[in-house]
């Protein structure tokens, strides 16, 4: 048996939250040095009652720093040496990057979707807020306390908090990914009053993303393309067009160039369509254009539709029969309705040029029109 003269731990692993120093043959006596570094706190038990908490610091142990330890073992005239004890050493380091999502989906109620199926992943990081408190709720006496033997109930704790926050935010499942910080600092706040129960501590919170359901995920993309190709539906149309047909152009076999023809036919169509809704456009605007206005029938003029007289010479509008002189304000008639003349185009007696009714002289040599 030997005396214990220096206690301390020298694991730097990451995953070791507890470890207690083994003193199965060694005691420790009055003058013994306790060294807790940085990052840890060293914590005596005797039979399995926690006692005395050391901070980072050195100590040299006697009855005044071991309070707690000389009441437990009844020693009635203060310490006693050599003596056995438990001593633990805890990892009060963060313990950053634990990851977390929700194995099952979380339902909510959307005012746009109605319900839906959504999963949530991220990351979160705590460390040993109270070592007293961890060792006695969690622990207990246990040699050695490793991170995968709490990752699991820690785990099931945050998805708990999560699905409840969740639930009663009412965010539109379009609007989570706006409110991830938001979600995170909710989330930190509630699961760290349940952590400081068993003498942990929440550090930092985050959501990663939030996943929706397939389907949904389909749905909406395929409402965000029709949104956009809304607008260019003629041009996508064209293109496509275009595309099918270089594409059945390169296949040489049989069907591709039914499936060719079929195309180009369909093009050819369209275009000639095209065209044409041009063409009878141009003439329904000429149309319109030809039959807003009439021609004096005195001095060759255009009047307006609905001018009663002529602009240029005043005379009254419509035209002047040839023989009688009498106006004819029909545009489309083609005997005067006074004395029956014929008001069709005559030509002039000298060069065979076609006069417009009413005019005095041919616009062409200059012979007078009787």
């Amino acid at each position: 048996m030997g005396m214990l003269k220096i206690i301390e731990w020298k694991d730097d692993s990451r995953d070791t939250i507890v470890n207690r120093i083994d003193l199965k043959k060694d005691y420790i006596t009055r003058g013994s040095k306790v060294t807790v570094r940085e990052g840890q706190a060293c914590v005596f038990c005797h039979k399995g009652k926690m006692a005395d908490v050391f901070l980072p610091g050195m100590y040299t142990l006697g009855t005044n720093n071991v309070p707690l330890l000389t009441k437990l073992m009844s020693w009635k005239y203060g310490f006693e040496s050599p003596f056995k004890s438990d001593v633990y050493f805890v990892n009060t380091t963060q313990f950053t990057g634990e990851k977390w999502g929700t194995k099952n989906p979380i339902i909510i109620r959307d005012a746009d979707y109605g319900a839906v199926r959504i999963r949530a992943f991220g990351t979160y990081s705590f460390k040993v807020d109270d070592p007293y408190v961890f060792l006695t709720e969690i622990s207990g006496s246990v040699s050695s306390f490793r991170m995968s033997e709490i990752t699991e109930y820690l785990r099931s704790m945050v998805v708990t908090r999560i699905s409840d926050i969740i639930g009663e935010s009412k965010v539109p499942v379009l609007d989570m990914a706006g409110n991830l910080v938001e979600f995170g600092e909710a989330v930190e706040q509630q699961l760290d009053k349940t952590f400081k129960e068993i003498g942990l501590t929440i550090t930092k919170f985050n959501f990663e993303n939030f996943s929706l359901p397939e389907a949904l995920e389909k749905a909406l993309d395929e409402s965000t393309s029709l949104g956009i190709l809304g607008k260019n539906m003629n041009v996508y149309t064209q293109k496509a067009q275009a595309d099918a047909l270089v594409n059945a152009s390169k296949n040489t076999g049989a069907a591709g160039g039914i499936m060719g023809a079929g195309i180009g036919m369909g093009m050819g169509v369209g275009m000639g369509n095209m065209f044409m809704n041009m063409a009878s456009g141009n003439q329904a605007q000429n149309g319109a254009t030809k039959s807003s206005a009439s021609v004096c029938g005195k001095c060759g003029a255009a009047i307006p539709q609905g001018t009663k007289f002529c602009p240029e010479c005043g005379a009254p509008a419509g035209r002047a029969c040839p023989k009688c002189g009498a106006t004819v304000k029909a545009s489309g008639a083609k005997f005067c309705p006074e004395c029956g003349a014929s008001l069709a185009a005559a030509k002039c007696p000298k060069c065979g040029a076609t006069v417009r009714v009413g005019t005095k002289f041919c616009p062409e040599c200059g012979e007078k029109i009787k």
